[in-house]
């Protein structure tokens, strides 16, 4: 592992001195000599295969694609800071076996960022964890370019722990590598349910916030802000539980869909491909309480390629509960296919407890036969049986100010019907979910989104 560490101190500059005329870069250190104490710059770059430390007092920035091999476990002091530049969009990438234990604090987040002068979303390219949970084999391969020793994912082991990520922030990631074929802010490749997560930020990242290619584990306290597709994209099985979530838009910011007619949303499910067939197992199946999504709502200059607050497909099936949903372009719930909506139409999916107010139709199917479903029985089913509310202007929610971009504040102002209302039966009664009162992701008595961990205004 010492061979791929470089340092841009004062043994690091001798280093690059001595190497200036090689063609393979700077001398690395020898495989023995540890990095000094004191502060400097570290770049990393290749395969870790051994147990490693980074600590707050340096500054780590990612040359390339970094994986986590051979079973080791980096560790990643709260505090610290792992960059990358534009003309390599560092990617870290936490292979199967091995874990990462990154546990920031409220105070001391770590922060994966840009090192670049002026930031723009592609500088870092992102985070990957790969685990050996279950998945349904959907994706053959890890997205993004990884190397040929690196591309495989997929286990048995529901329980697999790949480590810890508390309090991390992800800044301007993204990396499209090929049309379809990205690195995204903080992607989870069957990840099994040993492994927490908590309390994570992705900001103004060019691809998908989140994506969760199968795996089973249960996260709380995620927030997808200003990124340029999807916000939470789930596929290839993934099962696990999420609470208290925030997904907030940028009306003029989405990715460069080209001639594929994709769109970008605050939640895509997929179960499998169209050519797949929609039915491999497990299934795609999250179950979700307290979220809030905030789409354009067709502010001034929105982008002509946003599309739905939620749009679920392809065989998914999923539960979102006690949440609040505003402001979708196109639409505000959508389902595709008829699979999807034969799975909401027999209640092993729904919409449930939560306040729907989109500029578009708050409700919209997608390649569906009325003899499965009709607009007018989707409606009855999400607000009768599921116990949902639409508004047809978004201020009937009332949220404080959540179109203010810069600076959102999704509190419920008095009044306000999300300030009670929640209901934890079924799948949402698990242990897992804190039974709370309101609805969507913050408590009307502390604001966790405005402590000093999260980023707005970028």
């Amino acid at each position: 592992m010492k061979k791929q560490i470089y340092l841009l101190g004062i043994v690091g500059l001798m280093a690059l001195a001595s190497a200036c005329s090689k063609s393979n870069g700077p001398t690395p250190l020898p495989p023995d000599t540890k990095p000094p104490v004191t502060g400097g710059n570290v770049d990393v770059r290749g395969k870790i295969t051994k147990d490693t430390h980074w600590t707050a007092d340096k500054v780590y920035r990612l040359r390339g694609y970094v994986y986590v091999d051979n079973n080791a476990t980096l560790t990643i002091d709260a505090g610290t800071k792992i960059v990358s530049n534009k003309d390599s969009s560092g990617v870290l990438i936490i292979y199967k076996g091995s874990k990462i234990n990154a546990a920031g604090t409220a105070d001391k987040p770590i922060v994966f960022t840009s090192n670049e002068t002026e930031k723009k979303a592609g500088d870092f390219g992102g985070v990957a964890v790969v685990g050996l949970a279950t998945g349904n084999g959907n994706h053959a391969v890890l997205e993004g370019g990884v190397d040929g020793d690196h591309q495989t994912f997929g286990g048995t082991n529901d329980a697999d722990n790949s480590g810890t990520l508390q309090y991390v922030r992800i800044e301007y990631a993204g990396k499209a590598v090929n049309p379809g074929d990205e690195v995204n802010g903080l992607s989870m490749y069957t990840v099994g349910s040993g492994t927490t997560v908590d309390h994570i930020q992705i900001v103004r990242g060019l691809d998908d916030a989140f994506e969760f290619f199968g795996g089973s584990f249960n996260a709380k306290y995620l927030i997808a802000y200003n990124c340029a597709d999807d916000d939470f994209d789930f596929d290839d099985g993934f099962h696990g539980k999420i609470q208290f979530a925030v997904s907030v838009k940028d009306p003029m910011f989405t990715d460069n869909k080209g001639t594929t007619g994709d769109i970008s949303n605050n939640f895509e499910f997929d179960n499998t491909s169209d050519a797949k067939g929609y039915m491999l197992t497990p299934n795609t199946f999250p179950l979700m309480s307290n979220f809030t999504a905030i789409g354009p709502n067709n502010a001034a200059g929105t982008s002509a390629d946003y599309g739905y607050n939620a749009r679920f497909r392809r065989g998914a099936k999923f539960i979102l509960a006690n949440s609040v949903v505003m402001g979708g372009q196109k639409a505000g719930i959508v389902l595709g296919k008829e699979v999807t909506a034969t799975y909401y139409k027999t209640g092993e999916s729904g919409v449930k407890n939560t306040l729907i107010a989109s500029f578009g139709p708050n409700y919209k199917l997608d390649d569906i036969g009325a003899a499965i479903l009709d607009a007018a029985g989707f409606k009855a089913l999400v607000e009768t049986r599921d116990g949902s509310q639409s508004f047809t202007d978004a201020a009937a929610i009332g949220l404080t100010d959540p179109f203010n971009n810069a600076s959102p504040n999704l509190l419920p102002k008095t009044g306000s019907p999300a300030l009670a209302g929640a209901k934890f039966e079924g799948s949402i009664g698990d242990a897992f979910f804190t039974k709370v009162a309101f609805l969507g992701a913050v408590d009307p008595a502390s604001d966790w989104t405005k402590a000093t961990w999260v980023s707005w205004n970028r």
